[in-house]
């Protein structure tokens, strides 16, 4: 199993404009191949920033990595911009092998 996160920093005041994004964008994961399950992740905030991670489980890391080559990665990626001003910098991509 394979678990890729995105973080992202958004800026105070815009956490409702970027889940609103996030509530109106069509994903196209429901029928790729080895796709699992998605959240959206609101973390801590302070005088900065909120934290935020898209938190998708894939049944493998290759099974991640051709969805990111795939018409339904583009259509997805193409659609639902986060406003100017929302977000404070690019989304950092992590990604996790499941151990246990």
């Amino acid at each position: 199993m394979f678990i890729a996160m995105n973080r992202f920093r958004v800026a105070p005041g815009r956490e409702e404009a970027f889940e609103e994004v996030w509530r109106q964008r069509e994903s196209y994961l429901d029928d790729v191949a080895g796709f699992q399950e998605f959240h959206l992740l609101r973390g801590p905030s302070d005088d900065e920033a909120t934290l935020y991670a898209s938190h998708s489980v894939w049944e493998s890391r290759a099974a991640f990595e051709a969805w990111t080559h795939s018409e339904s990665f583009r259509q997805a990626h193409s659609r639902g911009r986060t406003p100017d001003g929302t977000l404070l910098g690019h989304p950092n991509m992590e990604g996790f092998e499941v151990v246990l």
